[in-house]
């Protein structure tokens, strides 16, 4: 089985639309402050501008844990 874990950072953008930034692998010890911290700088520095439009707001933030179970099939 395998975990993966991501941070999934949602903001609000000119058209009101809401847009997804993923980051694979956050630190464990990763805090709120941080994570609004980071969202503050992406949308104050206008790094992205999906669908050319400026991101405006944070809306929230979560850790997503994932666990796949792979099957090795044999079929034929």
């Amino acid at each position: 089985m395998e975990t993966t874990k991501s941070l999934v950072m949602t903001f609000l953008d000119e058209g009101d639309s809401k847009v997804s930034l993923t980051v694979q692998d956050p630190r464990d010890n990763i805090t709120e402050a941080e994570i609004k911290s980071a969202m503050e700088l992406v949308i104050s520095k206008n790094i992205f501008d999906p669908n050319g439009l400026d991101l405006v707001s944070a809306v929230d933030a979560k850790i997503v844990v994932k666990e796949t179970t792979p099957y090795d099939l044999v079929i034929g």
